[in-house]
């Protein structure tokens, strides 16, 4: 059965070649089981690029591959997001502009921000496997939380995963997480990661509320791709402030 379960979680994550498609409800009911995938796509995208020498070679291939085991699913999520947060109207005019399917400059300008900032931070390390891996099993963390705690504003996919959420969903979801302290990452730095995936969902859940009323599956989307980005620069960025 757990199997089952996570070759729905990686059917629904990734577009990895898993066999025939199972019951996605086996997953739909286990949603904190995010991070396990991230797990898979970290690792597979880190071992594709880690051999890489030149550091920004390496960073495009990485950022590559993530994109293409995901299959830009909830990158998609981050356009429809940035689409939303950039149109006027009121809340009926935003989630117009975040549920059509039409890209605007909103949607250009928010993948081009988070897309650089995880360019520029994975360029900036200089050992990208296991950063990799910690970021991807963050952002799930992070979709997990927000699922969980998200209340949706219409029926969807995010409204069907809502209400067969638990409220100690994230919990056993940050039970998952725990075998990033075995990765030879500082521990300094892993933790201010771990404070950024747990703070992101948050302040979007606060935007969309005040937004579009709620939650649907883009902003959950969203939330695991500003995760990724901020995470791995949080990894770059603290062992190098003057501050710590």
């Amino acid at each position: 059965m757990l199997l089952n379960r996570l070759r729905a979680l990686l059917q629904f994550t990734t577009i990895l070649p898993l066999g025939r498609t199972v019951d996605f409800s086996l997953f739909a009911s286990h949603t904190y089981l995010y991070p396990l995938s991230g797990y898979v796509i970290g690792g597979l995208a880190g071992l594709t690029a880690f051999w890489i020498g030149i550091p920004e070679i390496r960073a495009a291939v990485a950022l590559i591959a993530v994109l293409g085991i995901t299959g830009a699913n909830h990158f998609d999520g981050l356009l429809d997001l940035g689409d939303g947060l950039m149109a006027h109207g009121g809340s009926e005019g935003r989630i117009r502009a975040l549920t059509d399917r039409q890209i605007g400059t909103g949607g250009f300008a928010a993948g081009c921000t988070v897309l650089l900032l995880t360019f520029a931070a994975l360029s900036s390390l200089p050992e990208i496997l296991w950063a990799l891996v910690a970021a991807e099993v963050l952002a799930k963390f992070s979709m997990a939380l927000l699922t969980a705690y998200g209340a949706p504003f219409h029926d969807g996919l995010h409204a069907y995963l809502y209400h067969r959420a638990k409220p100690w969903f994230p919990f056993a979801a940050g039970i998952c997480c725990l075998p990033l302290v075995l990765l030879p990452l500082p521990y300094l730095p892993l933790s201010g990661a771990v404070l950024a995936a747990l703070l992101i969902p948050f302040v979007l859940l606060v935007i969309a509320d005040r937004l579009f009323g709620g939650v649907n599956g883009d902003v959950v989307g969203a939330s695991g791709e500003i995760t990724r980005a901020v995470v791995l620069c949080a990894l770059v960025l603290i062992p190098a402030s003057a501050l710590f």
